[in-house]
């Protein structure tokens, strides 16, 4: 299964041999080492001599500095790769054993924590999304916030996988997050209790109530994230909207931090004919340069309108099912523009059991626009406020909620779906409106 975080060994070779010859060089500090230098290349990049300036480094602290319980190898190595890969990009990073272990669990849609997607952002960790049903979500935690810091201690100088680190542990144990809310300037302070975080990816299908839709039959489909079952269970949901009658659809893609990959696809291919190119990927070397297309299986489905709502907090696959539908012209994008997380991290595993994350290629949509740093931009813009932001995330982690409380919240706290069903009632009324001359000239 190729993930967004995809497990490669070829890209690395270069970074192991590096790696390999500065532990060797850790004790061969001689002039033997200079001389290999000049016999080598001379340039200013030369390997030789930038691992020679490295290991003398290294020496120097282990010999001179003042507190000798900092000063192991591995420490300081860990340190130097930790820096290393941070300096890179935001998505770069070095994981130790531990936490090389807790990024696998993530993966598996089950794991303890405050349920909050993070990544780093202007120099802070900053919330992605919060998840559905999660503390951080019923806390009422919002896609942007910049966490300040973490149990009173400052995150200005932490990188992300310390933060990381942090934010998850036991459940029951609470965690105390200072945050700052860029569209207010509000900083405030959140109380959070760990808790086992189970993601559930497909939720809230219906029709939507007529008194909102009027004559049309509008069906609604939550995707909370992208796992393995994600496309199967969205095509369940899709037949049976299908079956009570769908004229159109909303697909909610708000605050939904992406997942797998060919999750993303096979979600794609639900609408979209087989064999159609959705996203590519771009980078330096051949083996990054690649195309993502729907299944070659014929899917059964009519082209009904349909709309999709996305926010700050949609980010990596949520974008390309985002990018790839607005470009190939079969979905209207109604919102905010997305995080702009579009590139792709390969993770390698070092003979420790730590691992290495590196970015090795940027994700393209279908008309070549860059996801990273750009986000993909929505047909129709409709901005939300912090209270109309709260009031769904409320309604969200209320349990069972009463269909009339609902819909309430959808006329008064919710203009992107206003906006989508104004929308679809739009669309379908010119259809109905240009079918008989459509006829007539077929005649």
């Amino acid at each position: 299964m190729i993930r967004l975080v995809t497990v490669v060994v070829r890209n690395m070779k270069r970074l192991v041999v590096i790696l390999s010859l500065g532990f060797a060089l850790l004790g061969v500090l001689s002039g033997s080492l200079a001389q290999e230098a000049q016999r080598g290349n001379n340039e200013e990049d030369n390997g030789y001599s930038q691992i020679s300036i490295f290991a003398k480094t290294l020496e120097l602290i282990r010999q001179d500095y003042v507190d000798g319980n900092k000063t192991s190898y591995h420490d300081l190595i860990t340190a130097a790769m930790k820096g290393m890969l941070s300096s890179l990009d935001p998505h770069s990073q070095f994981m130790d054993p531990n936490d090389f272990r807790d990024m696998q669990d993530d993966t598996r849609s089950r794991f303890n924590g405050l349920g909050i997607e993070v990544s780093m952002k202007n120099g802070l960790p900053t919330v992605v999304t919060a998840m559905e049903d999660t503390p951080a979500a019923k806390a009422g935690v919002l896609s942007g916030d910049q966490i300040l810091r973490i149990n009173g201690i400052s995150t200005e100088r932490m990188d992300l996988q310390d933060a990381i680190n942090v934010l998850r542990g036991p459940a029951g144990r609470k965690v105390t997050l200072t945050l700052l809310r860029p569209s207010t300037k509000e900083i405030k302070d959140y109380i959070l209790e760990r808790a086992e975080i189970k993601v559930q990816s497909v939720k809230g299908a219906k029709l939507l109530d007529a008194e909102l839709t009027g004559p049309f039959k509008i069906g609604y489909i939550r995707l909370i994230q992208f796992n393995e079952p994600t496309s199967e269970e969205l095509s369940k949901a899709l037949e049976e909207l299908q079956k009570q009658g769908m004229q159109a659809l909303i697909l909610d893609l708000r605050n939904n931090p992406g997942g797998l990959l060919n999750s993303a696809v096979d979600v794609c291919a639900q609408f979209l004919p087989p064999n159609t190119k959705v996203v590519s990927t771009q980078g330096r070397v051949a083996s990054q340069q690649h195309d993502y297309s729907t299944s070659g299986a014929k899917k059964e489905r009519p082209n009904f309108p349909m709309v999709l709502l996305i926010n700050e907090g949609s980010a990596s696959g949520a974008e390309i099912v985002a990018g790839a539908l607005k470009d190939l012209h079969r979905a209207i994008l109604i919102g905010e523009t997305t995080f702009g997380k579009g590139s792709v991290q390969n993770v390698m595993q070092l003979p420790d059991g730590s691992a290495v994350r590196f970015t090795t290629a940027k994700y393209y949509t279908p008309s070549k626009q860059v996801i990273q740093g750009n986000g993909v931009i929505p047909n129709i813009r409709v901005a939300m406020t912090a209270e109309e932001e709260r009031s769904l995330f409320a309604l969200r982690n209320a349990g069972n909620i009463k269909s009339e409380d609902e819909k309430n919240i959808v006329k008064s706290k919710d203009p992107q779906m206003r906006r989508a069903i104004d929308a679809l009632k739009g669309v379908m009324i010119y259809a109905q409106e240009n079918a008989p001359k459509a006829e007539a000239v077929k005649k």
